[in-house]
């Protein structure tokens, strides 16, 4: 069996990769399903009990804490 070359390969993807990150903000590390697990709980508890429009102090706090860990929210 013939053996694949991979120089074209991981050249081209060292450029793509090295494309990626100029002038594009950091990728978050984390999904945003499991980032700032606190404020979630407290965002969600508040808006069960209370409804969304007594939350607005919750919701801005996760939303902060979310821009904060690097999602455009």
């Amino acid at each position: 069996m013939d053996a694949v070359p991979t120089q074209n390969i991981s050249s081209s993807f060292s450029v793509s990769h090295s494309q990626e990150g100029q002038g594009q903000a950091a990728k978050p590390k984390k999904k945003i399903c499991c980032a700032c697990p606190d404020t979630k709980k407290l965002r969600d508890e508040c808006v069960v009990e209370h409804g969304e429009a007594a939350c607005s102090k919750w919701i801005d706090a996760h939303l902060k804490c979310l821009r904060a860990e690097g999602f455009n929210v």
